[in-house]
């Protein structure tokens, strides 16, 4: 038994509270090391009355990776405490697994109670809660400069004809707010519930993620009535709105900002950022584009977005009323916060107080590229932009970098991080503004981005599509990827979009299943590059299978039931998935 890979942590993604009366208890071990786990547990006060040390429960495994199994339990708890313990079994030895450590599985150290992992309280304030909502949005993400221009009074002066070329990083073509009312009939037409916004309040920039004024639309885009008009619309239609929130750094032209550039150190604004010497005007004392030793800290080192001090109390008290105006005065559903790692806990912790409290299925989305365990306690975010989890998918499917059982052990690494509730909303997206899209890194080949796109949108979380993918834009990384929509109805492709939308009405419809149904890759084939999994739910079955061989056709038996496929051959007998292809079953069991 190879106990040095035994891991437990109370309190944590390893024993948490799923909802009020269920309790997820997990533990790794070596993969393949140990035969059977069990679960000793009972209320710590009884453990001598009752004797509850004497009586286990199986465990399953759940996630298997390249190098650990990882078992799972679910209790329903009728006490509002519990004590436990594992019982380990390999083919020499029984040991007994608690918070003291490994001893031998004799009575008397099943009797100890200070032998055990404890969960003192069931405390509901404290569960990890997540927006239900959330779990059945398909996301669109809009850049909005780029998305139409509905309006051409409020266009930039340095305006360019729309779609005349693709964009370079200062390009203006005049994308508004009315451009996005315009089309809200476009997008609920291919199923999208819930819009997230690149930032749309006062900025210099086409991106405006240098702020500003966070208390003002951009004119460029419209007015606040327009807005509200928007967000008006859209909830008519069942659509959420998430707005960026760029709480990390503001804009070079922001009047915080420009007064410490006036004033310096006498600026009554200088604890606000992060100066480590004077002065701070743009083009002085190393404060120019590419410099990595400027005079105060940047988003990355860009002087024209110079970094808040989100522990100055004026500071922490101006954004945390402008999270709460957009949620009062406006009714907006999230917040999609940008560089989130890189402001302090302190903070989100009180702004998740502060925006929940107006509305309780508040969704708080952090951008964070790497493991986010320590934002999502259930106190700061609810999710974080899942780019581990989706890069993985891509590494798989477009790179063919890694192999079939690669890919499955990433996905399970990823899902084990984190409690079930927090993988049921986090947000799914192969591509966006900071990315190339993703038909371009599938060389253009639409049947293998149909593929990644159809393996996404059955995995646990919210998905998100970009927009322009519905229509099979390309775009290298940024500034192409922002290129403006096609609306051009000879330039785009309809036969995508169909795709699309029924990919789109596929996840709504096994929406519960996708959700709350365990996983299992059950076919994994590295040679073959074919992989296959089933979730199982009370008594539904998906069963998927990929083709992502470059010329092995998959032959199987003809099965009932096929929801959903691409690049198949079916018959009577037999099915043959071709390369690229894939096909879902359902089953349904009396």
């Amino acid at each position: 038994m190879e106990k040095a890979a035994l891991y437990h942590r109370p309190e944590s993604e390893y024993a948490y509270l799923y909802d009020k009366d269920t309790m997820h208890i997990r533990l790794r071990t070596k993969r393949n090391d140990i035969s059977n786990v069990k679960l000793i547990s009972g209320d710590p006060y009884l453990i001598h009355e009752t004797k509850w040390y004497n009586h286990s429960e199986n465990m399953q495994i759940i996630a298997q990776t390249e190098d650990y199994d990882y078992w799972f339990i679910e209790k329903i708890a009728d006490f509002k405490r519990l004590q436990y313990a594992f019982e380990l079994t390999d083919n020499k030895e029984r040991v007994f697994y608690g918070d003291r450590g490994l001893f031998e599985m004799t009575e008397q150290a099943r009797m100890k109670a200070e032998n055990y992992f404890r969960l003192p309280y069931f405390h509901d304030i404290d569960r990890v809660k997540t927006p239900e909502w959330v779990k059945k949005t398909v996301w669109y993400q809009i850049f909005p400069e780029r998305f139409d221009n509905g309006d051409t009074t409020n266009d930039p002066d340095n305006v360019l004809k729309w779609g005349s070329k693709n964009p370079d990083r200062d390009d203006f073509f005049g994308g508004d707010l009315q451009g996005v009312i315009n089309r809200l009939d476009h997008l609920a037409d291919l199923g999208i519930n819930g819009i997230y916004f690149c930032p749309i309040f006062k900025a210099s920039s086409n991106h405006k993620y240098d702020t500003i004024d966070y208390f003002e639309i951009d004119p460029q885009f419209g007015t606040k009535e327009l807005f509200k008009e928007l967000v008006e619309k859209a909830h008519e239609k069942g659509i959420k709105i998430m707005l960026d929130a760029v709480f990390n750094h503001t804009g070079y032209y922001s009047k915080e900002w420009l007064d410490v550039v006036e004033n310096g150190e006498k600026s009554k604004y200088k604890d606000w950022f992060h100066i480590n010497r004077y002065p701070v005007e743009f083009g002085k004392n190393g404060n120019f584009e590419g410099a990595t030793t400027i005079a105060y800290d940047t988003f990355a080192f860009t002087p024209r977005m110079p970094k808040l001090n989100t522990a100055n109390p004026e500071v922490r008290e101006y954004l945390l009323k402008i999270a709460k105006y957009w949620i009062e005065k406006f009714d907006i559903d999230a917040w999609r916060l940008d560089v989130a790692n890189e402001v302090d806990h302190h903070f989100w912790k009180a702004f998740y107080h502060e925006t929940t409290s107006l509305k309780e299925d508040f969704y708080i989305l952090g951008e964070i590229w790497h493991s986010s365990q320590s934002w999502l306690n259930g106190d700061e975010f609810h999710a974080v932009m899942n780019y581990a989890y989706t890069e993985t998918i891509i590494n798989y499917f477009v790179k063919k970098d890694i192999s079939s059982t690669k890919l499955a052990s990433g996905l399970y690494e990823q899902l084990m991080l984190y409690r079930n509730q927090t993988n049921q909303v986090m947000f799914n997206c192969l591509d966006s503004h900071d990315t190339t899209r993703l038909l371009t890194l599938c060389n253009g080949d639409k049947d293998l981005a149909k593929m990644t796109l159809a393996f996404t949108f059955l995995q646990q979380g919210s998905p998100c599509i970009y927009y322009g993918t519905e229509y099979a834009m390309e775009g290298e990384n940024d500034p192409d990827c922002r290129r403006c929509m096609v609306w051009e109805e000879d330039k785009q492709d309809k036969e995508f979009y169909e795709f699309i939308k029924e990919l789109i009405q596929l996840r709504h419809n096994e929406q519960h299943i996708i959700s709350y149904g365990s996983l299992d890759f059950n076919l994994l084939d590295n040679d073959k590059n074919i992989v296959g999994f089933k979730r199982v739910l009370d008594n539904q079955e998906l069963i998927a299978i990929f083709n992502n061989s470059l010329t092995e056709n998959i032959d199987l038996d003809n099965k009932e039931n096929v929801v959903f496929s691409q690049n198949i051959v079916l018959d009577s007998e037999k099915v043959i998935i071709k390369p690229k292809g894939f096909v879902l079953y359902k089953k349904c069991y009396r």
